[in-house]
């Protein structure tokens, strides 16, 4: 038993008990150890803790993404927009959009794509979130010598978006422009009647321009 459970075979990893392959790649997760470290720590092969790692990720994909990230209803998109009014001060606001840096091996090919300031590779992940920080919106492959705005453009909300199918229709009356709903983003994304951004401080920003720029960096 203890051959099956160590082989690098795929009879081996199928031996592995499913609550033990659980448990080794929440470790991995969780904890960002070496394979050969997990695979120590459990008694498997650091074939079995790539299986492990790689089956619970489409696992997740498949069960958990669809019930854990679900794009808004109209109803939703109402509550997260009052929501985070009532919490940062901006009316029709349902969300900011950021990147973040997921680490990677490098890659035999392009692996000079994947190269990131930080000395190492990695890819980028392009999320949505709402005013209490919970994501409602993901994007992720795209290599970390991306910009933003290039990133913006290969991903779903792009499209849809720009088509305007993406955000219910509702408006309302904000300092004389009726303004739908929008998310807020840093001042490298393009600007859309769906997504704000800072006004670019070129020393000579009104005291109205200063105002803004507080307020909805603040918020994002």
């Amino acid at each position: 038993m203890q051959q099956n459970v160590s082989s690098d075979g795929e009879t081996g990893h199928k031996c592995v008990p499913l609550k033990k392959r659980v448990a080794v790649a929440l470790w991995k997760l969780a904890t960002g150890s070496e394979y050969r470290t997990v695979g120590h720590l459990f008694g498997v092969s650091v074939t079995t803790v790539c299986r492990c790692l790689r089956d619970f990720a489409a696992a997740a994909e498949t069960l958990l993404v669809p019930e854990l990230i679900r794009f808004p209803d109209q109803e939703t998109f109402a509550d997260m927009a009052a929501d985070t009014e009532s919490r940062w001060g901006v009316p029709q606001c349902v969300g900011a959009i950021d990147e973040s840096h997921i680490p990677i091996r490098a890659p035999q090919e392009h692996h000079c794509e994947d190269f990131n300031c930080k000395g190492g590779h990695s890819i980028i992940l392009q999320g949505v979130v709402d005013g209490k920080g919970l994501f409602w919106d993901v994007f992720a492959g795209l290599p970390c010598s991306s910009h933003d705005a290039r990133v913006l453009r290969q991903s779903q909300l792009w499209e849809l978006a720009s088509r305007g199918i993406f955000f219910p229709a509702s408006t309302r009356n904000v300092g004389g422009v009726d303004a739908g709903y929008y998310i807020l983003g840093g001042s490298a994304y393009p600007l859309q009647n769906w997504l704000l951004k800072p006004f670019h401080d070129t020393g000579r920003l009104s005291a109205e321009q200063q105002v803004y720029n507080q307020k909805i960096c603040r918020a994002r």
